[in-house]
């Protein structure tokens, strides 16, 4: 097991892929070999601000979640259903193909994203709203203090984390992860194939 505690500091920004908005980039991965853009993406842990309605990015072959953590109102249209955010740290699941436009009912919301190529990654995002324990799987968990402070044990070992920093942690075999207090967000990449 090796954890890393992220702090905001250490995260980048980068424009979204139609140029519309800022990411706030937390974590990541790339192929190896090629340079960090859309077409090496392998997954993508990130935070954004979402300030009036406009159309979604195309991002082929990318499988997204997402989750309001701020705010409240979001719905996301395509052509074909809605994708109800108006409650926060709900999660939907769309693919990157899929034309979408925001509505936003209350005005400017904040979302997390949790997003992979498919077929090289699977993908989790959930709130950790009440204090238990879960299991986690062998691969990599992020645990994002989205709304204030928060505690969790990982195993037998307690960590603090304060209001937007991210405990990064790379497991080989399965683990406990409980929240001992505040409210996280927990996003969890397996690489596949």
């Amino acid at each position: 097991m090796k954890t890393t505690l992220l702090k905001p500091d250490d995260y980048t920004r980068s424009p979204w892929k139609n140029g519309g908005g800022i990411f706030t980039d937390i974590a990541g991965a790339w192929r190896a070999e090629a340079a960090k853009d859309w077409s090496s993406l392998l997954w993508r842990f990130a935070s954004t601000p979402i300030v009036a309605p406009g159309p979604f990015s195309h991002m082929p072959g990318i499988d997204r979640l997402q989750m309001v953590v701020d705010g409240r109102g979001l719905v996301l249209k395509s052509p074909t259903q809605e994708f109800d955010e108006r409650e926060p740290f709900t999660t939907v699941r769309f693919t990157g193909e899929m034309e979408i436009v925001t509505a936003l009912e209350a005005g400017p919301v904040e979302v997390v994203n949790l997003m992979a190529r498919r077929g090289a990654a699977e993908i989790e995002l959930v709130a950790l709203r009440e204090p238990g324990a879960r299991e986690l799987a062998a691969g990599t968990h992020l645990v994002y203090a989205a709304r204030g402070d928060c505690r969790v044990r990982l195993d037998n070992e307690e960590f603090s984390l304060s209001h937007e920093d991210t405990l990064r942690v790379e497991l080989a075999a399965a683990s406990q992860l409980a929240l001992v207090s505040g409210l996280a967000v927990l996003g969890s990449i397996r690489l596949v194939g």
